[in-house]
């Protein structure tokens, strides 16, 4: 059975950082790409950045370049999302979702992606 278990949420302040963790069971990481999604309330959910496993390249939505970071640890099968420089905009709840195979203008297509975590919360408020 598969699972994806997220970790490493809570609250921060702004400007702070949080590295959130995805660890999966019954799936490797090496052969599926993953995906980081959030959803803030009362918004869709959408995508901010994935780990294409095919090629090793790194996907960001615009509005966290340069600010966050995806990395796979493949011996630990973990991908981790280090997030600094948080502000309002980044709050809600984030989930990591694995896929076999997505391209790169398609990271963000959330139906191509099988298998997802439960979540985890972000919050950033002074």
């Amino acid at each position: 059975q598969v699972q994806l278990v997220e970790s490493g949420g809570g609250l921060v302040q702004p400007g702070g950082s949080l590295t959130l963790s995805c660890v999966a069971s019954g799936l490797n990481f090496e052969s599926f790409s993953v995906g980081w999604f959030r959803q803030a309330p009362g918004k869709e959910r959408e995508g901010v950045s994935c780990f294409n496993s095919y090629n090793g390249n790194r996907y960001y939505a615009d509005s966290v370049k340069g600010r966050f970071t995806i990395s796979r640890d493949t011996a630990k099968n973990t991908v981790t999302l280090q997030m600094n420089d948080l502000d309002a905009g980044d709050a809600g709840v984030y989930y990591c979702a694995a896929a076999q195979y997505v391209q790169m203008g398609f990271w963000t297509h959330q139906e191509r992606y099988t298998y997802w975590g439960q979540g985890t919360r972000v919050a950033v408020s002074s």
